[in-house]
């Protein structure tokens, strides 16, 4: 969703490939730096785009500060677009930094899964939300079992269901 909103000339052409925008409150948007719309595997680093719709900001979260700037704010212009609100992009300075090129992915994933269910699924609807990432480190290799550890969850679980049909 994100690479197809940022790549199109006219957002509203794709529309109605896209989730109904007007009943969320928050947008998770994975960014990728793929320059050629061509290139499925391209692009060499990822970022988080964190839309709340609700508050009008969105919040770019990078683990290689300022790698991602333009390809976070192009498809924030494009979802300003679509959803016709005026949102104010915020790269976030606090954001924990990698020290190698390979765990871009694993950074977005643990920072989505923070924010998510550390920070907006603990706070009631209308409380603000520390969405700061000061003194929170990311470990990598720790993020890279969790998400082993959620894809065999999931695959015992397909297993199970598919061992009932």
């Amino acid at each position: 969703m994100s690479f197809m909103l940022f790549s199109t000339k006219d957002p509203f052409e794709i529309k109605t490939a896209l989730p109904d925008f007007s009943k969320v409150t928050h947008i998770f948007l994975p960014i990728n730096d793929n320059p050629d719309v061509t290139a499925a595997g391209g692009g060499v680093h990822w970022s988080l785009l964190l839309v709340s719709l609700i508050d009008g900001v969105a919040l770019h979260y990078d683990s290689m500060h300022p790698h991602n700037l333009n390809e976070a704010s192009g498809t924030l212009d494009k979802l300003k677009d679509l959803t016709g609100k005026d949102i104010k992009f915020v790269p976030v300075d606090d954001c924990p930094q990698q020290s190698n090129g390979n765990d871009c992915g694993v950074y977005v994933c643990v920072l989505m899964k923070h924010l998510l269910c550390s920070r907006l699924l603990q706070t009631r609807n209308n409380a603000k939300v520390k969405m700061s990432m000061e003194e929170r480190d990311v470990d990598a290799a720790r993020g890279r079992e969790m998400m082993v550890e959620i894809v065999e969850e999931l695959r015992k679980q397909a297993e199970e269901s598919a061992a009932k049909s």
